[in-house]
């Protein structure tokens, strides 16, 4: 096994608990896990200043690793039967959805050393969120939830587009009804758009309401449209998880419970 080959499946998720391949995949685990721990402790101020040179050599440390772990996956996805060719087969599987979450949760970091604006630089370390997402690699659940996303796309687009009409629609009417009374609250469809997501959400924070008879009257439809409107998707994702689960029993070992198919998560 050549050392591209030996890379690629060392940085691959761990087929057997134990292995070299699977200690990698669990310190990956624990530092991206506390890596976000210190983005939340960084925004305490008190705590920030005692230990700001803590925070500083850990974000170090934690980018060199990530960098080699990025520049790696890229030199070594030649391994992969889809990504085979040189440097194109690299340059695609740098384009990967992963990839770019790989490259972005380390960018914010070298921005500065560039030139670059650290005003803008600042605002772009919140791409380090992005580290929690490293975790879908090694977590079967989280591929199982991606997969749901790709299968009802289509399904999840028309709701969202038939939530954006009746969004508009309801702002709109509510516009019209409400803004002779309140021409402060109600001052612009845009700005009833606020009144028009909390009422579809029901969530209802109770700082913009309608006073008008018409303009009470249209609040309780929407109100009700909304219960049903945002059910839509959750009852799509409910489907959609049902069907994958029933897909991973029947291509599941009734014994045992190993794919029978012989694949696994890459």
């Amino acid at each position: 096994m050549s050392l591209k080959q030996q890379t690629y499946e060392i940085l691959n998720v761990s087929r057997g608990k134990g292995d070299l391949s699977w200690w990698v995949d669990m310190l990956l685990i624990a530092l991206i896990s506390l890596n976000a721990l210190a983005l939340i402790l960084e925004t305490v101020e008190p705590i920030y200043q005692q230990h700001a040179t803590f925070f500083y050599y850990f974000e170090l440390v934690s980018v060199i690793i990530f960098s080699v772990e990025y520049v790696l996956r890229v030199w070594s996805a030649n391994a992969a039967p889809e990504y085979r060719q040189p440097f194109t087969g690299n340059l695609r599987y740098a384009l990967t959805p992963l990839a770019l979450i790989d490259l972005l949760a380390v960018l914010p970091f070298y921005l500065p050393l560039l030139g670059f604006d650290f005003r803008i630089a600042r605002t772009l370390r919140l791409f380090r969120l992005l580290r929690l997402f490293k975790i879908s690699r090694y977590t079967k659940a989280l591929h199982h939830i991606s997969i749901v996303f790709r299968d009802k796309r289509e399904e999840l687009g028309i709701s969202l587009t038939f939530t954006t009409l009746l969004l508009l629609l309801a702002s709109t009417l509510m516009y019209y009804a409400e803004h002779e009374a309140q021409p402060e609250a109600f001052s612009s469809i845009p700005e009833t758009m606020w009144w028009g997501i909390a009422t579809l959400t029901t969530v209802g924070y109770g700082d913009v309401y309608p006073v008008t008879a018409l303009g009470k009257l249209l609040g309780g439809i929407i109100a009700v449209i909304g219960i049903g409107l945002f059910a839509l998707p959750t009852g799509i994702l409910a489907s959609g998880f049902s069907e994958e689960l029933s897909k991973k029993e029947e291509t599941a070992c009734p014994h045992c419970g190993k794919d029978l198919a012989g694949g696994g998560d890459l």
